[in-house]
């Protein structure tokens, strides 16, 4: 049996932010979308960052003493992200998972963010690759 690959079992379908956009915002689109974090890419989906609800605690804890939530999505977001490419295999996820501290990755071809795979997924896809239908319950 072939073990899958990141892009067997990544979402494609991303809630993204700009550099640009107002830090309201984006928490905004955070908090409806029920979602920790999300991808920002600049106009040709290259990523170029990532805002994280971690991050916008950041902002709101400042904010407390500033009483200033102004700002935007660059001056907040990670900059330095880790990423996984669409051919790479879920072992090679899972011993990237489990050498940091992130629960998901954006997946970058080419410099493009084609998908993202978080923890779940992973999981997901091992549970129906590998556990038998009737012990999965």
């Amino acid at each position: 049996m072939e073990t899958p690959t990141v892009a067997d079992c990544m979402a494609t379908d991303l809630v993204t932010l700009t550099a640009d956009m107002e830090i309201n915002k984006a928490m905004g689109v955070l908090l409806a979308e029920h979602i920790s974090g999300a991808p920002v890419v600049d106009d040709r989906a290259r990523l170029v960052g990532v805002l994280s609800k971690k991050d916008c605690l950041r902002v709101a804890f400042n904010a407390s003493y500033h009483r200033d939530w102004g700002g935007t999505v660059a001056e907040y977001m990670t900059k330095d992200v880790e990423t996984l490419h669409p051919d790479a295999t879920l072992i090679e996820a899972i011993e990237k998972f489990l050498a940091g501290p992130y629960r998901r990755f954006p997946v970058l071809r080419d410099g493009q963010l084609v998908g993202l795979i978080c923890r779940t997924d992973v999981l997901q896809a091992l549970v129906d690759q590998w556990v038998p239908e009737h012990k999965r319950r």
